[in-house]
């Protein structure tokens, strides 16, 4: 009954109460049964080892309850800086798995493959995609360290990755972008909307006969990353690490849960705004 600690004072009020009664009411009913059928002593000493013993027998409940009150604070306490450590250390890997990915070969590789093709035939396009390229650069290392960030940190950011994305895919490519302006000063956990759209180039086909549509908007005070769903056929599933990290992260700062929706032809991760 009442587990949690903010049920604390509850629990300890109805346990002290209910084992003060039965306590009281079982020594006494047992010490009626056994004078009235074995000692038949006198009315003074009875009441007498009556008084001392409901004392002794609420004595005994009370040191009863306050050990087990005690090992039980000291297991959830124990369980509590466990898990504090665990999100501590998920939070500090998701970060760093966030930067990884972004500075890995693969992803340098192509965007300076998309770079090198559109010098010759735009030079001033290039010129926008290595500043696009830099900011988002910029922000994974100025903000890899942040619990949260103000929502509009995080779209400008998405913002410039989208046109890396939109310069590398073109056509075949769709990204909106729709958040009202009273939203911007809220909280989210950095990086996390860049992961989910890159989950979602990463896992969909992306081509001129199955373009790919992402949306960014906003509901119920949530931001949501959706997707038109395009399997890729893959020989090893996905593990599902990069969402199971978002919702770590946000362990740490709200009770507000990260929610997956998919149907037959649409898959969207809903993050909850975090406040300012």
């Amino acid at each position: 009954m009442y587990p949690s600690f903010k049920d604390t004072r509850k629990r300890l009020i109805m346990q002290s109460l209910a084992m003060f009664l039965y306590t009281v009411i079982f020594n006494n009913l047992l010490g009626y049964i056994l004078d009235d059928l074995v000692f038949k002593s006198g009315t003074y000493w009875f009441k007498q080892t009556l008084i001392n013993s409901n004392s002794a027998a609420l004595f005994c409940t009370a040191l009863v309850i306050a050990i087990y009150e005690t090992v039980y604070f000291m297991s959830e306490l124990k369980q509590s800086i466990e898990e504090k450590e665990m999100l501590k250390r998920e939070s500090l890997y998701a970060q760093l798995n966030a930067l990884k990915t972004q500075v890995n070969p693969h992803f340098l590789f192509n965007n300076l493959n998309t770079l090198s093709s559109i010098i010759p035939e735009d030079p001033k396009k290039a010129v926008d995609f290595v500043q696009q390229l830099s900011k988002v650069y910029r922000h994974i290392l100025e903000q890899k360290d942040e619990q949260s960030i103000s929502l509009q940190t995080e779209l400008d950011m998405l913002k410039a990755y989208g046109f890396l994305l939109k310069t590398r895919f073109g056509d075949n490519l769709e990204i909106n972008i729709q958040v009202p302006d009273e939203k911007l000063q809220q909280k989210i956990v950095p990086l996390s909307l860049q992961l989910l759209m890159e989950n979602a180039i990463k896992h969909n086909i992306v081509s001129s006969s199955k373009p790919l549509k992402i949306d960014v908007y906003s509901v119920n005070g949530n931001i949501v990353v959706s997707n038109n769903l395009q399997v890729k056929n893959q020989v090893n599933e996905s593990t599902g690490t990069g969402l199971e990290n978002i919702r770590n992260r946000y362990k740490l700062l709200s009770d507000k849960q990260v929610e997956v929706t998919e149907s037959v032809s649409d898959f969207a991760v809903s993050i909850p705004l975090i406040g300012k």
